[in-house]
């Protein structure tokens, strides 16, 4: 996942803001063949940014260092933001659209 990509998601994103207060997010890593530095850095940046916008994070991935960052924004924005693995993608489909 290059910057482009990146930048692209977050517009996304940020047009879900414009019409709701807040969302809940599932990022789901499809086999990505590789991501530059600025992807990691604005993935680790961007929820810190919009915290208060975001209620529930689903990141469903089997790399261990995506959930590790997923980990860090966890502990420092106080989100409820979980982790799963490609195999608990239903699961995880399940939690972020549950309402509690």
């Amino acid at each position: 996942m290059d910057y482009k990509a990146v930048q692209e998601l977050k517009g996304a994103i940020l047009d879900k803001f414009k019409k709701h207060d807040s969302i809940n997010l599932y990022l789901e890593d499809n086999n990505i063949e590789r991501f530059s530095l600025d992807a990691v850095f604005i993935a680790g940046i961007f929820p810190m940014q919009h915290k208060n916008q975001l209620n529930k994070v689903a990141m469903v991935t089997n790399r261990k260092w995506i959930h590790a960052i997923a980990n860090f924004n966890k502990a420092v924005i106080g989100k409820d933001l979980r982790n799963f693995t490609i195999d608990r993608r239903m699961e995880a489909m399940n939690w972020i659209a549950s309402q509690d």
